[in-house]
């Protein structure tokens, strides 16, 4: 593999240096004339009742409020830098889960309780995520050769993310064909957080009811008496924190005629290391049913009318340390008139967790005047389960692999929506410095078949220095 992708690397830059020699202009206009600003926000909910932290059911509310700041400046006539600072902000009802309980112990009045379908109060009911990335890219004397190289950072409160990479492109055929290569790494690490119960246990050992945050709290069974009973013997922390990604795309884009373009990609993914979320829980069909809080809501726990009690996890979701995808997709464009473009994409995806799914997207944006553009859209995406993936209290304490994680489950999705996008190219607005070239406004609405639904509104500013 390795040996094809230098030949391949090799191949693309002999083309491009080559056609370079012969095409290089007397006059080259600079790659980007001036500083560009790009200020990006987002706005994001969703629910639904499938929530991995509780095993498979309860509350998926979310909401996620995100913005970005992308500043590109030219170097000089052929080198740009980008840097991308982001930041979001979310809060949600399954992630509080991993502490579903409404104390820290038996001190509260009547003892602990949570429920699956209702947010607690937990510490991990929120976060924040920090992003930067920084992108360098070379353009050669003909604008035939492109290359670049990125690094990246991101940092939330379990989880930190190393990125580096780059690629190269190269056109010819007077720029109407193009082709690229592409290369990441991602070097990744969590810092496990456990569900309560699972985490006292590890603590603490056979005894942990009589210790630590369990010390006084009564367990139930599933006929709501008080036990001690309770054992997660199943439950091993995690042995490896890291999670690398490795990942390699090819493409291919070509103008057939004035008014008809294509596009063709191949990507090759493989990532190592701790797949699974240490704080998705799992019940085992075959071992008894414990509860923390009131007894008279253990016979509709499985409903949202349950609004007392909490059962304790067996396990936490388990899966291989290695997973290999291949997606391959294609873009078709089509000029229509000057008003019209229909704009469609597809993809295929597969990997050898037996994943296997299909996304078709239109878009068909209608140009107003010279200032307005406006696109309605659609997506539709399909997908078949992971062999790894069984609903609620299904699996077996026999297997190997589990999660219960509805998003490697089987599922259709439809998603609908619209933009609006201005236009300025003599930036007539202004602010200090900068002129404002952009504005782009998107909303989407997005239905799954389990019943997760979301909506998602952005808005996007482009501004260039005067």
């Amino acid at each position: 593999m390795k040996i094809k992708f230098l030949f391949l690397l090799v191949l693309i830059s002999s083309i491009a240096f080559s056609q370079d020699k012969t095409t290089a202009p007397a006059f080259k206009k600079r790659v980007l004339e001036s500083t560009e600003v790009d200020f990006l926000a987002s706005y994001y909910n969703q629910d639904g009742s499938r929530s991995a932290v509780s095993g498979g059911i309860g509350s998926e509310k979310l909401t996620d409020i995100a913005s970005n700041i992308v500043v590109a400046m030219p170097l000089n006539d052929d080198d740009v830098l980008t840097i991308d600072l982001g930041i979001s902000a979310y809060s949600s009802a399954s992630s509080s889960n991993i502490n579903p309980f409404n104390s820290t112990g038996a001190s509260s009045s009547g003892g602990p309780s949570g429920t699956p379908w209702q947010a607690s109060s937990g510490a991990s009911k929120s976060d924040q995520l920090v992003s930067i990335v920084a992108n360098y890219s070379h353009s050669s004397d003909s604008r035939n050769f492109i290359w670049n190289t990125d690094v990246s950072f991101s940092n939330e409160y379990d989880y930190t993310s190393v990125g580096f990479g780059g690629g190269i492109a190269t056109l010819f055929n007077e720029k109407n064909t193009e082709l690229s290569l592409k290369a990441n790494v991602y070097l990744d690490q969590w810092r496990p957080i456990y569900p309560t119960e699972l985490d006292e246990y590890s603590k603490y050992g056979a005894n942990f009811l009589n210790q630590g945050y369990f010390n006084g709290v009564s367990v139930l069974d599933q006929n709501g008496q008080t036990t001690t009973n309770y054992l997660p013997s199943a439950f091993q922390t995690v042995s490896g924190v890291n999670r690398n990604s490795y990942s390699a795309s090819v493409g291919f884009s070509q103008v057939l005629t004035k008014k008809l373009q294509f596009s063709i990609f191949f990507d090759i993914l493989q990532q190592q290391g701790l797949l699974s979320s240490p704080y998705h829980r799992i019940y085992f069909a075959d071992k008894a049913n414990y509860y923390i809080g009131q007894a008279q809501y253990i016979s509709t726990y499985e409903s949202s009318t349950n609004t007392g009690v909490y059962k304790l996890a067996d396990d936490i979701e388990r899966l291989p340390d290695s997973r290999f995808k291949i997606p391959v997709g294609a873009r078709l464009n089509y000029y229509i008139n000057e008003r019209f473009i229909l704009r469609t994409y597809y993809r295929f995806y597969s990997d050898n967790w037996d994943i296997q799914s299909h996304t078709a997207t239109i878009e068909l944006p209608i140009k107003l005047s010279d200032r307005f553009t406006v696109f309605p859209m659609y997506r539709y995406y399909t997908q078949t389960a992971s062999k790894y993936y069984a609903p609620y209290e299904t699996h077996l304490s026999t297997e190997r692999y589990y999660t219960s994680d509805a998003d490697l489950a089987t599922f259709d999705a439809n998603q609908y929506g619209f933009g609006i996008n201005y236009t300025d190219i003599f930036t007539g607005a202004k602010i200090w410095k900068f002129g404002l070239k952009n504005i782009d406004f998107r909303f989407n609405h997005y239905e799954r078949s389990d019943n997760l639904n979301a909506n998602i509104g952005t808005i996007a500013f482009k501004f260039a220095m005067q």
